[in-house]
C-alpha cells in the first residue's frame, strides 16, 4: 500500500491522483527522487516542446534478472525495451535545444539495440521478411489454412454428407473448427467428435481437416524453432549491453515523470507550482479538484497558526483540505488549478491531516483519546504542516480550550505550521494573543441565511448553529426554544469575545504599520547619509584630479622657464595651458586645526606656531614671537632654506603634493607610490602630508600602516580628522 494513500483519501484527492497516474507510461511512485528544483526546470523545458507521449511500457525488472541468469527473452519482453529505445530515438531526432537537447545528447543508443530494432515492426511483431526461411514457413502455413477452408467447402457441398448437416456453417468449439452433424454421420464421414450441442447434435472435425492441422502444427514448430534461435541471438546481444539497459530504464522513468506532468497539465488546463524555501502557504486562485464548481481560494498563511472559525457547513473543512492538498501537490510537483505566479508554498518535510474521528469498534478508544494519540505523534516531528479539523472534538469546551492552547504553543515551538478549524471562541480568543496566529472566519449571508463559502481574515466568526439547524430542516419552534434556553447573555458574551479580539488585532496591526513606517524613515535616513558620503568621496576625487592637473601644468611652465629660449617658453606655456582644465574649478577649502610647529602665514609674513590656546596662537616670525588670533592665520608651506653664494638649484619633477590618493591600487602599487611621494615631499621640505587610502576591505589600510611604520623618515602618523577623510586617510609627519 502506498504510504501516502491514507492522506490522499483524507484530502479527497484520490480521483485527481488516479487521473494523473493514468498519464504514466508505467506505474511508479508520485515522488521524483533528487533535486526538485532541477526537476521543475526540466518539466518547464519539456512543456515548451511539442512531443508525443510514450506508449505503455512494462517494467524491466524481470527482463534484467532473466538476462543476468543467462536466460532467453521472449519477443514480447524484447519489444518492451525497444519501445523505450524508440521513444528516446524520436526525442533525439527532434533536435531540441536547451536542457532537453543536452539531456538527449548524453544518451547514446548502442549499435546492438539498433540492429535488433530493425527486426520488429511498429506493432512489435517480428519482421519475417528479414529471414527467407521464416518467411517461407509462414507462407506454407498460410497455404495450409487456405487448403483447410477449401476442404470445408467441399465437405459442406458433398451429397453424402448433406443429409447429416444441421447447417452449412463452420462452428468454433474452443479453438477448433468443426461441422455440426446429426447422429449416424459416421456412415458417410470419418472424424473426431469434440463436443455436443444443447439439441443433441455433434461437433465434428473431419479426418481430412485433422491431417491438414497436423501438417500445419509441424510447420509452426519449425517456425517457432527459427524464432527461438533469433531470441537466443538477441538475448546474447542484450546481455552485452545490460549496463545500458539499467541506465535507460532509469532515464525513462525520469522522463515518464516529466511527460506525465506535462501532458496531464495540458489535458486539464492546470499549472505546476514548485516549493520555496520558506514556511509559507500563499494561495491565489487555487481550486480543490474534488469540487465541481469551486470558489477559488485566496489565502495568505505566512504565520505559524491559521485558526478558521465561523458558520457550520460554511466550507471550513474544505478550506483546511485545500491548504494541505496544495502543499502536497506542490511537494510532489503534481499539476493543480492555481495561479502559480502569485502563489508560494513551502517545502514541508511532512504533511499530517487530523480530520477523521479516530473512534471505531475495533480500537476500543474514545474520540478524545484517539485525538490525543494523534497529537502525541506530532511532538516527535519538526517542520511539518499539520491540519486539525474540529480540534475540540470529543471533550468539554472550556477544558479543551486551555489544553489545546498549550498543545498548539508547544507544537509551534517545535517548528510546526498548523491549520485549525474550531467553534471554540474561547480557544480562538486565547490564541489571538499571539502575533504569529492568523484568524480567519467563514462568511455568512445573514440576509439570505446562507453561507457564502468565502472567508475573511483577521476576525473570529460565529457558528450560526441555530440558523444552520433550521436550514437543514429542524422545526422553527424547536429553534425558538433553543435560543430562549441559550439566552441573551451568552450571545452578548460571544459578541464581546469576537469584538474584543477584533479590536486587539486591529491595534496590533496598526502598531505593526507604525513600526514599518518608522523603519522606512530610518532606511531613508541611512540612504541619505550614504549618498552624502558618496558625494563627499566624489568631490574629494575631483579635487585630487584638479590638484594633479594643476601641478602638472606648473611643471610644464617651469620646464619652459628653464629652456631660456623665448620660442620654447611660449611653446611650453601653450602646452601647459592645454593641460589646465577648461574651466577653473576652485577646490573646496579643507579647514583643519592648527598644530604646534606648523608653518603658517600671518598677513604678509610667514612663521611657525610656537604655542596654542583656545582661539589664539603664538607664532615666531624672523626671531620675533607674538600672540595673534587663529582666525588671522593661514596654513602655509615652510620657507625654502636659501644658502648665500650657492647657485646650484635642484628641482624634482612635481609628482607629489600635500596629498596622495591610493584608491584603486594594490598593496605593491601603493607602496611604490608612497615611496616616491615621501621622497619628493622630503626634497621639497614638507614636514606633513596627507595620504588617502579609503576604508574598503581594510587590506590597503593595513598595507599603508605597515609601510609607514617601517619608513625611516616618518616620525609619526595618525588617522585624519573627519573632514579630511577620517579613517580613510592618514596624516603623516616627516
Amino acid at each position: 500500500m502506498n504510504p501516502m494513500e491514507p492522506l490522499i483519501e483524507q484530502l479527497d484527492l484520490s480521483a485527481h491522483i488516479d487521473a494523473f497516474s493514468s498519464f504514466f507510461s508505467r506505474p511508479k511512485p508520485l515522488y521524483i527522487e533528487g533535486d526538485q528544483e532541477l526537476h521543475y526546470r526540466y518539466i518547464t523545458a519539456l512543456d515548451a516542446l511539442a512531443f508525443r507521449a510514450p506508449p505503455k511500457v512494462a517494467p524491466f525488472g524481470d527482463m534484467s534478472l532473466h538476462l543476468k541468469k543467462q536466460g532467453v527473452l521472449r519477443f514480447e519482453q524484447i519489444f518492451e525495451l525497444l519501445k523505450v529505445v524508440r521513444t528516446f530515438r524520436r526525442l533525439k531526432n527532434g533536435d531540441f535545444g536547451g536542457l532537453i537537447g543536452a539531456w538527449m545528447e548524453k544518451i547514446e543508443i548502442p549499435a546492438a539495440l539498433n540492429e535488433i530494432d530493425g527486426y520488429f515492426n511498429e506493432e512489435g511483431r517480428f519482421n519475417e521478411s528479414m529471414d527467407a526461411t521464416i518467411y517461407g514457413l509462414t507462407q506454407r502455413i498460410g497455404a495450409i489454412k487456405s487448403e483447410m477452408r477449401e476442404a470445408f467447402k467441399r465437405l459442406i457441398h458433398t451429397k453424402k454428407i448433406l443429409p447429416y448437416l444441421v447447417d452449412t456453417q463452420i462452428h468454433f468449439q474452443g479453438e477448433e473448427e468443426a461441422l455440426l452433424l446429426r447422429g449416424g454421420f459416421n456412415h458417410v464421414m470419418e472424424g473426431n467428435i469434440i463436443g455436443r450441442s444443447s439439441a443433441g447434435f455433434f461437433y465434428v472435425v473431419p479426418q481430412s481437416i485433422l491431417a491438414l492441422k497436423a501438417q500445419m502444427r509441424s510447420v509452426e514448430q519449425l517456425r517457432e524453432a527459427e524464432f527461438y534461435e533469433y531470441a537466443k541471438r538477441f538475448s546474447l546481444k542484450l546481455r552485452e549491453v545490460l549496463a545500458f539497459i539499467g541506465f535507460i530504464d532509469r532515464e525513462f522513468d525520469r522522463f515518464d515523470h516529466y511527460q506525465a506532468r506535462v501532458h496531464f497539465a495540458r489535458a486539464k488546463n492546470l499549472q505546476l507550482l514548485k516549493c520555496v524555501r520558506e514556511s509559507v502557504v500563499v494561495l491565489e486562485g487555487f481550486a480543490h479538484p474534488a469540487l465541481h464548481k469551486p470558489k477559488s481560494v485566496h489565502l495568505d498563511f505566512t504565520k505559524n497558526v491559521l485558526m478558521i472559525t465561523g458558520v457550520n457547513a460554511g466550507g471550513k473543512t474544505m478550506l483546511l483540505k485545500s491548504i494541505l492538498s496544495a502543499a502536497l501537490m506542490a511537494r510532489y510537483l503534481i499539476p493543480m488549478q492555481i495561479n502559480a505566479h502569485k502563489s508560494r508554498i513551502g517545502n514541508f518535510k511532512q504533511i499530517h491531516a487530523v480530520i477523521d474521528d479516530p473512534q471505531n469498534v475495533g480500537n476500543d478508544i474514545s474520540t478524545f483519546a484517539g485525538r490525543m494519540q494523534q497529537f502525541s505523534r506530532l511532538f516527535g516531528e519538526q517542520g511539518a504542516l499539520v491540519g486539525v479539523d474540529e480540534i475540540e472534538l470529543g471533550t468539554d469546551s472550556d477544558e479543551a480550550a486551555a489544553l489545546f492552547k498549550v498543545i498548539l504553543d508547544d507544537l509551534i515551538a517545535r517548528g510546526q505550521k498548523i491549520v485549525v478549524t474550531t467553534h471554540h471562541k474561547r480557544l480562538a480568543a486565547l490564541m489571538a494573543d499571539r502575533d504569529d496566529v492568523e484568524l480567519m472566519a467563514a462568511v455568512y449571508d445573514e440576509e439570505n441565511r446562507l453561507p457564502t463559502y468565502e472567508f475573511l481574515q483577521g476576525i473570529i466568526g460565529k457558528s450560526y448553529a441555530f440558523e444552520t439547524a433550521q436550514r437543514y430542516g429542524i422545526n422553527a419552534s424547536v429553534i425558538h426554544r433553543a435560543k430562549a434556553l441559550y439566552g441573551d447573555n451568552s450571545e452578548k458574551l460571544n459578541q464581546l469575545i469576537e469584538r474584543g479580539s477584533e479590536l486587539e488585532r486591529n491595534l496590533r496591526r496598526k502598531h505593526a504599520e507604525l513600526d514599518d513606517k518608522l523603519e522606512s524613515v530610518k532606511q531613508q535616513e541611512r540612504l541619505l547619509k550614504e549618498e552624502r558620503e558618496t558625494l563627499h568621496v566624489s568631490l574629494k576625487v575631483r579635487q585630487n584630479e584638479l590638484e594633479r592637473e594643476y601641478f602638472e601644468a606648473i611643471g610644464e611652465a617651469k620646464e619652459a622657464a628653464r629652456a631660456g629660449d623665448t620660442a620654447a617658453i611660449h611653446r611650453r606655456m601653450n602646452e601647459a595651458r592645454k593641460r589646465l582644465p577648461a574651466q577653473s574649478v576652485e577646490p573646496p577649502k579643507i579647514e583643519r586645526p592648527f598644530e604646534v610647529g606648523e608653518h603658517v602665514k600671518y598677513r604678509k609674513e610667514r612663521g611657525v606656531i610656537v604655542a596654542l590656546k583656545s582661539k589664539e596662537a603664538m607664532i615666531e616670525v624672523e626671531g620675533i614671537r607674538l600672540w595673534v588670533r587663529q582666525s588671522e592665520l593661514k596654513h602655509s608651506d615652510p620657507l625654502p632654506k636659501v644658502k648665500p653664494k650657492v647657485h646650484v638649484q635642484t628641482e624634482m619633477p612635481t609628482r607629489s603634493g600635500l596629498t596622495l590618493d591610493l584608491h584603486g591600487m594594490r598593496a605593491e602599487e601603493a607602496e611604490e607610490a608612497m615611496d616616491r611621494f615621501l621622497s619628493d615631499a622630503l626634497l621639497q621640505g614638507w614636514d606633513e602630508v596627507l595620504i588617502y587610502h579609503g576604508i574598503g576591505t581594510g587590506k590597503l589600510s593595513y598595507a599603508v600602516k605597515n609601510f609607514l611604520k617601517a619608513h625611516p623618515s616618518v616620525k609619526s602618523f595618525d588617522d585624519a580628522p573627519q573632514n579630511m577623510g577620517g579613517f580613510g586617510a592618514k596624516v603623516v609627519r616627516l
